[in-house]
């Protein structure tokens, strides 16, 4: 089955990898974490469970569209209060979900903002 790993995060600037650009991070932290993300990326891949990936640009640069009162709108950026912005996304084909969200927790970014693994409809 087919699943979805988002990756949310709140990123100081925006850019990717989002875990590299961490406040308060050491060297040694940056490095082990793209050390884990490098043997991650390289487990999935050789196992065939990495469909694809892909990060997201700066939410400044979105669009959302909604309807107001029956009449459809445009504004800029995503629609969201919290910090946190979806930053990227992985499409993974696992045997379980429980596979799925082991994946998912093991990208450094699950350390500091969080993953969503969501599966697709079939």
């Amino acid at each position: 089955m087919k699943y979805m790993i988002s990756i949310y995060s709140n990123p100081k600037p925006w850019a990717h990898p989002t875990f590299m650009h961490r406040e308060g991070l050491s060297d040694a932290d940056r490095e082990a974490r793209m050390a884990q993300f490098g043997a991650l990326m390289q487990e999935i891949s050789e196992s065939g469970e990495l469909v694809t990936g892909q990060p997201l640009a700066d939410p400044a640069e979105a669009r959302t569209v909604r309807a107001v009162n029956g009449e459809l709108t445009t504004v800029d950026g995503p629609f969201h209060t919290t910090e946190e912005q979806l930053v990227g996304y992985f499409v993974v084909e696992c045997e379980s979900i429980d596979r799925a969200v082991e994946i998912a927790s093991r990208f450094p970014d699950a350390h500091d903002g969080a993953t969503e693994v969501r599966a697709f409809m079939e």
